[in-house]
C-alpha cells in the first residue's frame, strides 16, 4: 500500500536505544554481585568474555550524559538478577539496588524514560546449577525477584519487560549460553515455566504498580515461503507457529498455539502441565508487546525422511525440522558483514502482523546492524551503512504506523558498543564507539559515531533526516 503522505510520529514517541546488563556493565564480581550463567560461559575462540564489557558500571554517568546529548527519550536496559540477588533468592544485595537506583535517577534527570528488562539471558548461577527453568520452583523465584524490583524501582519505572527473547532461549539456547536442559522435552518444560512465571509477574505488576505497563519481549521475524508452492506456504506457517506464535499466543491470547502444540505432541515433547496452569496463564495480561527485530526468515517444505540441516555460517545452528520446515537463503535480500539478511520491508510486515493478530500497542526494543566499525585517521567513525540501515527501517515503521499500527517507541540495538553474544567486541552495534579491542582494553573512551549525530537530528526533528555531514 502506497501513501501520498505518511503520518507524523507522535510528539511523545519513545525514541530510545537499548543494551543489556551482562553485555555492557562489566564489574562481574564487584559490589556483592553473584555469578550468572554468562559469567560462567566459555566464549568462542578469539572472542572476549563479559567480565569488563563496556565498563558501564563504572562509567554510567558519562554514558547517560551522552545518551542525553544524543537526545534519547527512552533507554531500554536490563537488570542483572544476580546483582540484586547474588544467589538468585534470599539475601538482597543493597549495592546492586543502589546502582540501579543511581542509573534510573540519572536517566530521569535528563528526562529519559527507563524501560527495564527483568531477565536478559543472565540467570543466577546458583539457580542454573539446580537446573534453572526446569524446576517449577523458579516461578516463585522469579516472582520474588520481580517483587523486589517493583518495590525498589516501581515509583519511577513506567515500562517493564519480562523476559528478553524467550523464544531464542528455547530455539538457540546453546548459542546464547542459556541452555540447561538435557533434551527437547526439558527445553519445552522450561519454556512452560517461563510462560507461567511471566504471567505471574504481569499480574503482580498490575497489583503493585497501578500506573505501570508491562509486556513480553520476544525476537519476532516474518516468515516467507521460498516459492508459491502450497507446501512451502505450509512450511512457513509451521515455522511461524514454532518461532513466533507459540510464545506470544500464550502471553497475549493466553492459550497454547494449536499448531505448535500439535508439533510438541507429535514429537512427544509436551510439557507436563499441572491443574491450574491454564488459569495462571489467563490471569496474566500484557499492556503492550515489545519485540526485537533483525531480519526475516524464508523457508521451504521438508520431507519427513530429509536429514537435519545446519547453518553454513554456524555449524551449531539447526535450520530444519524434517517434515516441518527448512530455512533457506533469500536471494532477494542483501546481507550484513555477519551474514544476517537485511529486510526493512519485513519490519513493516511483522509490525502489521503483530498488530492485526493481537491488537496491542507495540514497542520496538531491538533493531540494528553489527559492523566492523573502526576509527579513521581523523579519529571519527563514519558508519554510513548503519545510517542507511536505520533510515530504511524507520521509514518502513512509519509506513506501518500509517497503515494503522500503534507503535509506542523505537529502541534500536545498541546505545553503545558492547560485547555481542558469541561474537565479541569486534561486532559493533552502538551509536557510541567504545575504544577497546577484543582483548586489549585500551582507554575505553567513548566516541560518538556519525550515526549518533544522525539519530540526534532525527529525534530533535521527530522525523527521518537526510544525509548529514559531521
Amino acid at each position: 500500500m502506497y501513501y501520498k503522505k505518511l503520518k507524523d510520529f507522535p510528539k511523545d514517541f519513545l525514541w530510545g536505544a537499548s543494551t543489556s546488563a551482562y553485555q555492557v556493565e562489566g564489574a562481574w564480581n564487584e559490589d556483592g554481585k553473584g555469578l550468572s550463567t554468562q559469567d560462567m560461559l566459555t566464549p568462542p575462540e578469539n572472542t572476549t568474555d563479559f567480565k569488563v564489557a563496556s565498563d558501564h558500571y563504572h562509567r554510567m554517568k558519562e554514558d547517560v550524559q551522552l545518551f542525553a546529548e544524543m537526545g534519547l527519550k527512552a533507554y531500554r536496559f536490563s537488570i542483572a538478577w544476580s546483582r540484586i540477588l547474588p544467589e538468585g533468592r534470599g539475601k538482597i544485595n543493597q549495592k546492586g539496588i543502589d546502582f540501579y537506583n543511581r542509573l534510573i535517577d540519572e536517566l530521569l534527570k535528563y528526562n529519559i524514560q527507563p524501560i527495564v528488562t527483568m531477565f536478559h539471558f543472565d540467570l543466577p548461577w546458583s539457580l542454573a546449577k539446580e537446573g534453572g527453568w526446569i524446576n517449577r520452583s523458579i516461578i516463585e523465584d522469579f516472582k520474588d525477584y520481580a517483587k523486589i524490583l517493583f518495590e525498589n524501582f516501581g515509583d519511577r519505572v513506567k515500562y517493564w519487560l519480562t523476559i528478553n527473547e524467550q523464544n531464542m532461549m528455547v530455539l538457540a539456547g546453546n548459542l546464547l549460553g542459556t541452555k540447561t536442559s538435557k533434551n527437547l522435552q526439558e527445553t519445552y518444560q522450561q519454556n512452560h515455566h517461563m510462560l507461567l512465571a511471566q504471567a505471574e509477574v504481569m499480574r503482580l505488576c498490575h497489583e503493585m504498580l497501578l500506573d505501570a505497563q508491562i509486556g513480553p519481549a520476544p525476537n519476532i521475524s516474518p516468515v516467507y515461503p521460498a516459492t508459491n508452492k502450497p507446501e512451502d506456504m505450509l512450511a512457513a506457517e509451521n515455522w511461524a507457529a514454532l518461532r513466533n506464535w507459540l510464545y506470544l499466543d500464550a502471553c497475549v491470547k493466553r492459550i497454547y498455539n494449536p499448531t505448535a502444540w500439535a508439533f510438541l505432541e507429535e514429537k512427544k515433547i509436551l510439557p507436563n502441565m499441572k491443574k491450574g496452569d491454564l488459569h495462571i496463564l489467563k490471569a496474566g495480561k500484557p499492556d503492550f508487546i515489545a519485540f526485537n527485530y533483525y531480519n526475516s526468515t524464508t523457508v521451504s517444505a521438508s520431507l519427513p525422511d530429509d536429514s537435519v540441516k545446519y547453518d553454513k555460517y554456524d555449524k551449531k545452528k539447526m535450520i530444519s525440522e524434517p517434515g516441518v520446515y527448512e530455512v533457506v537463503e533469500n536471494s532477494n535480500l542483501p546481507k550484513t558483514p555477519f551474514n544476517w539478511e537485511i529486510d526493512p520491508v519485513g519490519f513493516r510486515i511483522i509490525l502489521r502482523q503483530l498488530y492485526d493478530r493481537y491488537h496491542l500497542p507495540l514497542l520496538i526494543t531491538e533493531n540494528g546492524i553489527g559492523l566492523y566499525d573502526e576509527l579513521d585517521e581523523d579519529g571519527k567513525i563514519n558508519d554510513d551503512i548503519r545510517i542507511d540501515f536505520y533510515q530504511q527501517h524507520i521509514m518502513e515503521m512509519q509506513k506501518a504506523m500509517t497503515d494503522g499500527v500503534e507503535v509506542l517507541g523505537y529502541n534500536p540495538w545498541s546505545a553503545i558498543d558492547l560485547v555481542s553474544t558469541h561474537e565479541g567486541f569486534r561486532k559493533r552495534y552502538g551509536f557510541i564507539y567504545v575504544n577497546r579491542k577484543e582483548f586489549d582494553l585500551l582507554d575505553m573512551n567513548r566516541i560518538p559515531k556519525k550515526s549518533f549525530y544522525w539519530y540526534q537530528k532525527l529525534i530533535r526533528e521527530n522525523k527521518v533526516p537526510g544525509k548529514i555531514v559531521v
